[in-house]
């Protein structure tokens, strides 16, 4: 006998009564403009209003840093000893 054991995403489902047609037109026209799902248009406007975000994944990673590299000669001086290549360790 076969196991397969897998990680399944908990989706929690809600019905929302009471939308106003001007709420349905608008949500309806921004699905049709960002060529999305109205339940994507809605779940990306559910995210940011309840954790103040806009919806899209956060990501921490160092993209921020990109770009932002500064020529420091004293540090370059204090690294070249890492480039020196000891034959010793190499037999």
């Amino acid at each position: 006998m076969r196991y397969s054991a897998c990680i399944v995403a908990k989706s929690i489902q809600y019905t929302v009564r009471g939308v106003s047609e001007r709420t349905d037109t608008v949500l309806r026209e921004r699905a049709a403009e960002e060529g999305v799902s109205l339940n994507a248009v809605a779940l990306s406007l559910l995210n940011a209003a309840a954790t103040g975000s806009e919806g899209a994944p956060q990501f921490h990673d160092l993209d921020a840093l990109a770009g932002s590299w500064v020529s420091d000669p004293a540090f370059d001086r204090a690294m070249e000893v890492f480039e020196q290549i000891d034959p010793a360790m190499w037999r």
